[in-house]
């Protein structure tokens, strides 16, 4: 049986934008998008969740604690669904498919980024928060002034490994019908019918690249951090 690469030579396109500029953004660009924009919300949701988490104030730690367990022992299909079929009910009007899904990757990635977050502050010296109290900054300035920039800063690499899960992640977009890339490689897969490898090879190729670059990245990254602490000691 002869290969049909040219079936995806003449929709890589698609494969790439998908309809755009004469309808909706999708494919790959659509991918790219909702992760970078997933990673951006979750940072500052994660941030906020990973902080209240540390607090020793009851009202505070407790919901960050059970928002994190329930979000990160529930799959992320399922969260996708919550607020794909439940928002018409719980808002009175229905949320289009990226936007459910978008919302849902937020969600979901916020509680490993407080998690994250957490792990990075809790891994500096104890001395750290001591020395900056010392010098008459309250406990909130001294976090946000002293002990959050340098646990964010060891917390980069941690942050880019989560970024490649996400643009992962981003593929279960298509069980509600987001145009992403996997969705358009099925809607080109179901017009064509003749080259099923073919594409999806090719999509699997696509994602490989992305993730890819993405851990050498982190890689790069971690190891420039780990040269400057030691330098620092």
């Amino acid at each position: 049986m002869s290969a049909h690469w040219d079936v995806v030579w003449n929709n890589m396109d698609y494969l790439l934008w998908g309809p755009f500029p004469n309808g909706p953004l999708g494919g790959l660009a659509l991918s790219i998008v909702m992760a970078v924009t997933g990673i951006f919300g979750a940072f500052w949701l994660g941030l906020l969740v990973g902080l209240m988490r540390l607090s020793k104030r009851k009202v505070f730690m407790i919901p960050a604690l059970i928002y994190i367990e329930i979000i990160r022992g529930t799959p992320l299909l399922m969260v996708i669904f919550w607020f794909y079929f439940l928002a018409p009910v719980l808002l009175g009007k229905s949320l289009p498919g990226e936007e459910s899904a978008m919302i849902a990757l937020v969600v979901f990635t916020s509680a490993y980024v407080a998690e994250i977050v957490r792990a990075g502050v809790l891994s500096l010296p104890k001395g750290q928060m001591e020395a900056a109290r010392g010098t008459g900054l309250s406990k909130t300035q001294a976090m946000v002034s002293v002990v959050l920039p340098q646990a964010l800063f060891n917390m980069i690499p941690s942050f880019v490994n989560q970024f490649v899960s996400l643009t992962k992640d981003t593929s279960l977009g298509f069980i509600i019908g987001v145009g992403e890339l996997t969705k358009v490689a099925t809607q080109i897969n179901n017009r064509t019918m003749n080259a099923p490898g073919e594409i999806f090879i090719t999509i699997a190729c696509m994602y490989f690249v992305i993730c890819f670059v993405l851990t050498s990245f982190s890689r790069r990254l971690e190891t420039k951090i780990n040269r400057y602490q030691a330098r620092g000691r």
